[in-house]
């Protein structure tokens, strides 16, 4: 009787399956510190959204005082205005009467001032929500990357994966834009 000639399938099926383990322990580990990476990157987003966000309120809040105060001196200029007025009507334009068309001038220079200030700080606070909108984005991609991640590896889906990774390169542009001048 011949022998018969053992093929060591057993073994090999054992090697097979060894090396599909390690395969799929290496590629969540990629999962993970891709996920990770996407969490920092989130986070530094996050905190330049915040940081835009808030000093755009800083500088509204600046344009809206300096509005005030260009409103009280546009009051002031017409109450002089109003009051030269009154003082010619009546006739009075004597020395005794005090002529405001030095105040008049000074507040339109005082108010031309304000007015500028006003602008700029408007301008600086559209500015920092110009750089908010596209980091607040970033945030949002970094998010829904992360949350696609933590499905990819409760389904062992690398599509997901691939999937998140892909949002994640979208989060970067938008971060990017958001720290270009």
């Amino acid at each position: 009787m011949p022998e018969e000639i053992e093929i060591p399938t057993e073994q090999l099926h054992e090697e097979i399956q060894e090396k599909a383990e390690e395969q799929k322990e290496k590629w969540t580990l990629y999962l993970a510190l891709s996920t990770a990476l996407m969490a920092v990157m989130a986070a530094v987003a996050a905190l330049l959204a915040g940081h835009h966000a808030n000093e755009a309120l800083i500088e509204r809040a600046k344009a809206s005082d300096q509005w005030n105060f260009y409103q009280s001196k546009n009051l002031k200029q017409e109450i002089a205005i109003s009051t030269d007025q009154i003082l010619h009507a009546l006739g009075k334009t004597d020395s005794a009467t005090k002529d405001h068309g030095a105040d008049i001038a000074r507040y339109e220079r005082e108010k031309a001032d304000i007015k500028k200030e006003a602008d700029e700080d408007e301008r600086k606070s559209e500015a920092h929500l110009g750089k908010h909108i596209p980091l607040a984005a970033a945030v949002t991609g970094f998010q829904i990357a992360i949350a696609i991640s933590a499905i990819a590896i409760l389904t062992r889906r690398k599509n997901l994966w691939y999937g998140s990774l892909v949002l994640t390169a979208v989060g970067v542009v938008f971060l990017i834009l958001g720290l270009l001048p």
